[in-house]
């Protein structure tokens, strides 16, 4: 009955319709569209609804203000802590025995932490930051291995008042200082060393590069976690496992003002200034929690794991505060998919029943590519829900997600937000929404999307055009960090009145959302916009390629032309036939205008430790340009051996 209501709202308009299961509707949070109906007729107090699952010291006076446009401020003169809303309040609440954060290395050891452990943990560190003289207002960068240190750390920082910067581990020194210096940090907290693939990456020592350049720092803390030898230096150098020895093991929260920031997170360009993205207290923490608990489905006994790093906003989002507001159990690994073996994940899955898995489409076509024989071998009967994040999936790699990982049986939520949205913005709701492989489906209660063409009108449905937010979202960042110019000049002049996400994108007849890419990947081939995506899924769709990044070179005549970077099922090799048998595929799926003008194999993919294919690096290698910065790269080598073997084929 359920099935049949909902399949009114969407068409069969691309291909096959999946639909949640009787059984996960009768058990979800959320069974049909009331939700939707609640926002559309009264959006404020829809968000007003969602900030009262919080605990406030003092309730807002007013919802939003929206004055002074794009400085929007959310729950004007509210009060709270997040450490609080995180911890305390589910202790309250019962919880304090259950697990909050579960932990394996890379090595296999692990640990858990109750939500009572990890409060008692959380104050310790938070009396040792304000032993050191950190203040409400300070920043303080955390530079470390995906471990519970850094998760305590985040936390302690938002109990005292502090700003976190967290620094993604794989960023070089270089890109660290830059950090340090423009959040003035007082305090940085990193490791001794990081455990990857079988190798210790020194952390401490290579910090100091970047740390001899940042006068603002006084203090640097050290967690223990390799046994990696450095030169300490004396008098600001301190251990982990010294400085909370003896601290108390309770810390009253520093009450904060709903607008008082809370982070700040660097985007992860290497090129120029870094934008400091600012997002504040109440708004993030309103949106976050609420966008976890509906999208995720949020059930008490789930084991819930995101694959992301701390170091990006989905770690922030739905590793740490949207899990730990709701009183989930979130776990977190140090290592790759990869190592020891191919299995590696699915055997975490099985080992600590995992209900909910977050991953990148990227690692999804990697498993693709490795074949079904390492999932095969390990039990995933306890997952429930898979969700994709990090870049548009291929419809392809949607149903492989959905067939070998999750038996036919779990819903996926394909979300699409940013650093900027600071929660999710477009994706289905697991128990109401029909899925359509490689669409995000539907914006997320209370927040407005449309796309527009050059000059700001709303297209038509199948009409490629610009992705924007039509009005405010509690979550939103509120300014890049002391660069307000550069904000507004970013966000908000290329459509007055709405912020621009500088992506691609289209709706289909249902109202659904397809997302072509970041606007710098959308090509003009002889003037018409083709997206590098539609390029891509075209390309994985033939049998041979598991794996392909499109870029554009410059050309005279069409303005761009399509070059491609493949990767190829083990076993099949390279050859000039395959070449044209994946131009004509192209040709066949999109039309001529998309054919590629040349295609490359290797065998694998420029790929930061987080899962992204870093296509600036494939753009740089096709246009003969100098590399910028390669130290993100989970595997350096790649990059050299594409530009060898491209080179060559020049």
């Amino acid at each position: 009955m359920a099935e049949k209501k909902l399949g009114e709202y969407f068409s069969e308009e691309k291909g096959k319709m999946y639909y949640p299961s009787s059984s996960f509707v009768d058990n979800a949070r959320i069974k049909d569209d009331s939700l939707y109906r609640e926002a559309e007729k009264d959006r404020l107090a829809f968000w007003s609804k969602m900030a009262d699952n919080l605990q406030w010291t003092k309730k807002w006076s007013r919802i939003l203000d929206d004055d002074n446009p794009p400085y929007y401020k959310w729950f004007i003169e509210g009060k709270l802590n997040v450490s609080e809303n995180c911890l305390d309040l589910h202790i309250n609440n019962g919880l304090g025995d259950k697990n909050a954060l579960i932990f394996e290395g890379e090595n296999g050891d692990s640990t858990s932490l109750t939500y009572n452990e990890l409060l008692k943990e959380v104050c310790k560190f938070s009396n040792a930051l304000t032993e050191l003289g950190v203040v409400k207002g300070d920043a303080v960068t955390i530079w470390m291995p995906m471990i519970p240190e850094a998760v305590i750390t985040m936390l302690a920082c938002t109990r005292i008042g502090a700003m976190h910067s967290v620094v993604f581990g794989g960023f070089s020194p270089e890109a660290l200082k830059d950090r340090i210096m423009d959040s003035k940090s007082k305090v940085v907290v990193t490791a001794d060393g990081a455990y990857r693939r079988g190798k210790v990456i020194p952390m401490r020592s290579a910090a100091e590069e970047a740390l001899d350049d940042c006068p603002s720092v006084e203090k640097v803390v050290i967690v223990e976690r390799t046994g990696t030898a450095y030169e300490p230096r004396k008098g600001r150098d301190l251990l982990w496992s010294e400085l909370i020895k003896d601290t108390a093991e309770t810390c009253e929260p520093v009450v904060m003002d709903s607008e008082d920031p809370l982070f700040i997170l660097y985007s992860s360009g290497t090129t120029g200034k870094p934008k400091g993205i600012l997002h504040t207290t109440g708004g993030y923490l309103v949106g976050v929690k609420s966008s976890f608990y509906y999208v995720f489905d949020h059930h008490e006994d789930d084991i819930y794991w995101c694959t992301a790093d701390i170091g990006w906003i989905t770690g922030h989002s739905y590793i740490v505060y949207g899990p730990l507001s709701n009183g989930s159990s979130t776990f977190i690994y140090e290592g790759t998919p990869d190592y020891p073996a191919r299995d590696r994940f699915w055997e975490l899955i099985e080992k600590y029943r995992v209900t909910v898995f977050y991953t990148a489409p990227t690692a999804i076509r990697s498993f693709m590519r490795w074949g079904e024989q390492y999932v095969d071998k390990r039990d995933l009967s306890s997952l429930r829900l898979l969700g994709s994040v990090g870049e548009p999936i291929n419809p392809e790699a949607w149903i492989w997600y959905y067939e070998q990982i999750g038996k036919e049986k779990c819903p996926i939520v394909d979300t699409w937000w940013q650093t900027e949205t600071g929660m999710i913005i477009l994706t289905p709701l697991p128990g109401v929404t029909p899925l359509k492989p490689g669409s995000v489906t539907r914006p997320f209660p209370g927040v407005e999307v449309d796309v527009v063409d050059d000059n700001g009108q709303s297209t038509d449905p199948g009409q490629k055009g610009f992705l924007v937010i039509k009005s405010p979202w509690p979550a939103m960042l509120r300014t890049l960090y002391e660069d307000p110019e550069r904000f507004e000049q970013t966000y908000w002049q290329q459509y007055p009145g709405l912020y621009f996400t500088g992506d691609g994108a289209w709706k289909d007849h249902d109202g659904c959302f397809w997302i072509m890419g970041r606007v710098d990947d959308v090509l003009n081939i002889s003037g018409h916009r083709i997206g590098t995506m539609e390029v891509e899924s075209a390309l994985v769709e033939h049998p041979s390629a598991t794996e392909a990044a499109v870029i554009g070179k410059a050309h005279e005549i069409k303005g761009h032309s399509i070059t491609a970077f493949v990767t190829l099922k083990e076993g099949i090799e390279g050859s000039d036939e395959l070449v044209q048998e994946l131009k004509n595929h192209v040709t066949k799926k999109i039309g001529a205008i998309a054919r590629p003008e040349e295609i490359f194999f290797t065998y694998e993919l420029p790929k930061t430790r987080s899962g992204k294919i870093m296509r600036r690096l494939l753009r740089d290698i096709a246009e003969q340009r100098d590399l910028g910065d390669v130290t993100t790269l989970m595997d350096p080598q790649v990059i050299a051996s594409i530009k060898e073997g491209y080179s060559e084929k020049e």
